[in-house]
């Protein structure tokens, strides 16, 4: 009898609770497509710049490694789509709501209270 793989990745049934949870860990947090090292789309790469030019720590988390994970943050941010920016706990938006708070100059203020 073959046992299962191991895997090091994390539970992948994510309701509102771990979600929550997950965010709650982290003062910044973007679930982008790709990592900030290497976003894997336009609104994720436009998101990395503006918040690189802010932060020198944020936590990114790759939507695109688990469904489950993506499917869950489009139902507790009823948000459809990604990036997701999440400061203090507090869900702030997509790309052009992040890009429209930095020209706007209301971005920075947000992101120096971070806890």
């Amino acid at each position: 009898m073959s046992m299962p793989p191991m895997s090091s990745q994390p539970d992948p049934s994510y309701n509102d609770s771990a979600i929550k949870q997950l965010i709650a860990q982290h003062p910044v947090i973007l679930f982008m497509k790709g990592n900030r090292k290497q976003p894997h789309c336009g609104f994720s790469a436009q998101v990395v710049h503006i918040l690189n030019q802010h932060l020198k720590d944020y936590h990114t988390v790759d939507i695109l490694q688990d469904e489950e994970l993506r499917s869950g943050m489009k139902s507790y941010s009823n948000w459809p789509t990604f990036p997701q920016l999440y400061v203090n706990n507090t869900f702030i938006g997509g790309c052009d709501i992040v890009a429209d708070l930095e020209k706007k100059q209301e971005l920075a203020p947000l992101l120096t209270q971070v806890s």
